[in-house]
């Protein structure tokens, strides 16, 4: 076995063991295990780390664990760019393209609601998501931490939160996606993006009153459903802006 001293940083600590949260412990390893093998034999996810130094070297996933070393595993940073650091993956998990696995419906929609390319599906097995997260570049949403621990996933987030709105909170934040933000740009059955119709267009879709009081309209080009900014559109607004403003002072607003 190989003793080492490991310390895990801000949001990671709240995978391991009460007694080992924001503090150095040490760590028994298998011979010429990972470090990602220590990483996640304490119960975090690698996709959840961003950087790990070994004795203040950055290193990836592959380092051999050695006798005597001194380990510091970080999630995203927020406030420093770390680019020339990072060791761990050929890209930072910073690309707003998402799949959420078939726990995540609602947080699916609301990502959508928010303008981001969010594919969910709730009869899709983890395999399929993860397939789909390699081929296409996207980062997986699960409340699964199963499904982050597998070799061949790259990208992915768990989310702690359980109801939608708070599983939004979460992921804008912690992704710093506010910036990012287009509300109601695309389609929220089916994730494509909305495309600007004139009225006489979609005008035999449109119930009476709708037609006669708007005049600015969106039509998915997949599912060919119409969009407008009634009511409805009002109500997620203000839930939205509800949502955001604690989050970041750079959401954009729904016009």
């Amino acid at each position: 076995m190989t003793l080492a001293h490991f310390r895990f940083y801000e949001e990671l600590n709240d995978f391991i063991a009460p007694a080992r949260r924001k503090r150095e412990f040490a760590l028994r390893c298998a011979r010429a295990a990972t470090v990602k093998n220590a990483i996640e034999s304490v119960g975090v996810p690698h996709t959840e780390v961003e950087l790990i130094l070994a004795n203040g070297e950055s290193v990836d996933f592959a380092y051999r664990v050695r006798e005597g070393d001194r380990v510091s595993v970080y999630p995203m940073f927020e406030a420093f760019d770390v680019q020339p650091l990072l060791r761990v993956r050929a890209e930072a998990l910073r690309e707003p393209r998402f799949i959420a696995d078939a726990q995540l419906g609602g947080l699916a929609r609301l990502l959508r609601m928010l303008g981001f390319d969010t594919l969910y599906d709730n009869d899709t097995g983890d395999t399929a998501v993860r397939r789909c997260a390699a081929e296409e570049g996207r980062t997986i949403l699960t409340r699964d931490r199963q499904l982050l621990i597998c070799r061949d996933v790259t990208h992915g987030c768990y989310v702690h939160a359980q109801k939608p709105p708070q599983q939004l909170r979460e992921v804008v934040d912690r992704l710093q996606l506010a910036g990012k933000a287009q509300p109601f740009s695309r389609c929220l059955c089916c994730n494509v993006v909305l495309e600007p119709v004139e009225k006489a267009q979609v005008l035999d879709r449109l119930p009476p009153a709708v037609a006669v009081r708007q005049t600015v309209f969106r039509r998915c080009a997949g599912c060919r459903r119409v969009y407008w900014p009634g009511d409805h559109y009002a109500r997620m607004t203000a839930m939205l802006d509800g949502l955001m403003a604690e989050v970041s002072p750079d959401f954009i607003r729904a016009p």
